[in-house]
């Protein structure tokens, strides 16, 4: 994601993240939902640009990005306690 500095990536990560605990319900605590947020839009950043995809530019993109990627951590972590 270009145009997006650290900082900024932190940050709207972490929103990305606590946005989608709430949707998803999970009960990590708000920050291992930051968390997931922030590894999240790397993660989903990672398999998007392998398939040559790109959902937005900028700080919109990425904030999508760690919101979809966040959703699938906490998807894949409610798998694993299982």
């Amino acid at each position: 994601m270009e145009g997006v500095g650290w900082i900024s990536a932190i940050i709207i990560g972490g929103l990305a993240g606590w946005l989608a605990g709430k949707l998803m319900n999970a009960r990590y605590g708000i920050f291992l939902n930051i968390v997931l947020g922030i590894v999240g839009s790397v993660v989903a950043t990672a398999i998007l640009a392998q398939f040559q995809v790109q959902l937005a530019g900028g700080r919109l993109g990425y904030f999508m990005t760690g919101f979809l990627g966040a959703c699938l951590l906490i998807f894949l972590a409610r798998l694993v306690r299982r």
